[in-house]
């Protein structure tokens, strides 16, 4: 049986060699620190899984992910000099590969489909072949590995050591926001285990008056936004609003169409993702990978148009929803 622990081992090792990648490169000012940080991220990819197990104290991770936020929070991790193609090779190069080049993108949903749908049926004996209740995320696994091996081909590359290179240099570019998407989904969970979305719902209904059903859409899509922005991830966002706002007063008691509420209120959160920081994925990483002087372009670029979403969403739901 193929264990989901194995990917995470995997994805630990990497993170590991990368790590002393970075030591060794003098290039970068910083490098002891980034080591550190993505060394510390590697180790916890192994050692996660005797916590998981109960063999081992789970305090050694909390102390590894406090070094983490002081090595990333005061400046200590920096990138090196990145060694890859020119302009003028990476257009001729796209231009000989054409669309093949969307062939190891598209690998990696097609192999998970087929593990998630069909390999989650085959056994081998008594045994299933991928770990019962992971057959998702071990698809996302296989299909990575896969689309490395498919990539490789594609551009005819022998040498494993230049996507590792490759990768250790975007990884640098990227930074600390790269793991941000993680750390926020943790907060999402740590908001509703702490009863988060009670507390705002109790306040809510003490402040929206009665049967005013259109101002609590505005609330409810408003909140939505906001705890978006401050979250950085809708669905994180989307059970403290929803328990709060969404359920009990547009649903339950204003009667709403709860595909419509909800649908819509997933969309006022999806505005939110368009203008913070927090949500480093879509906004951050790209803008440091492209190399634009100002990172938050594009927060500035999406304001408009995420305005202008969160005001129809608004409408959609109070025209059609109730």
């Amino acid at each position: 049986m193929i264990k989901v622990e194995w990917f995470f081992w995997l994805v630990g090792a990497v993170f590991l060699v990368m790590a002393a990648q970075m030591l060794v490169d003098r290039s970068n000012p910083k490098r002891f620190g980034s080591a550190a940080f993505w060394g510390l991220l590697g180790a916890g990819f192994v050692y996660s899984t005797r916590v998981v197990e109960k063999t081992s104290p789970a305090e050694p991770l909390g102390v590894a992910v406090l070094v983490m936020v002081c090595l990333a929070g005061f400046g200590f991790t920096g990138k090196g000099t990145v060694h890859t193609t020119g302009r003028e090779q990476r257009v001729a190069i796209a231009a000989r590969l054409g669309s093949r080049l969307f062939i190891p993108a598209l690998t990696i949903p097609v192999v998970a489909m087929v593990c998630a749908v069909l390999v989650k049926k085959w056994h081998i004996g008594s045994e299933p072949v991928l770990q019962k209740g992971s057959e998702t995320i071990l698809g996302l696994g296989v299909g990575a590995i896969v689309a490395l091996v498919v990539g490789m081909l594609v551009v005819r590359e022998k040498r494993i050591s230049v996507p590792i290179h490759e990768g250790r240099s975007m990884l640098e570019a990227m930074g600390w926001a790269l793991l941000l998407p993680q750390l926020l989904a943790t907060l999402g969970s740590i908001f509703q285990v702490s009863g988060v979305g009670k507390q705002v719902g109790v306040l809510t209904s003490k402040v929206l008056p009665d049967g005013k059903i259109y101002i609590a859409v505005i609330v409810y899509c408003l909140g939505m936004f906001l705890f978006t922005m401050i979250m950085g991830n809708a669905f994180a966002a989307f059970p403290v609003m929803t328990a709060a706002i969404g359920w009990p007063v547009l649903v339950v008691e204003g009667g709403g169409d709860p595909a419509v509420v909800l649908a819509l209120g997933m969309l006022a959160g999806f505005c939110g993702t368009l203008c913070t920081p927090m949500a480093a994925n879509f906004n951050i990483v790209p803008a440091a990978l492209l190399g634009l002087k100002d990172q938050y372009g594009p927060i500035k670029a999406q304001l408009p148009t995420a305005g202008a979403l969160l005001v129809v969403n608004i409408g959609i739901m109070s025209a059609f929803a109730f």
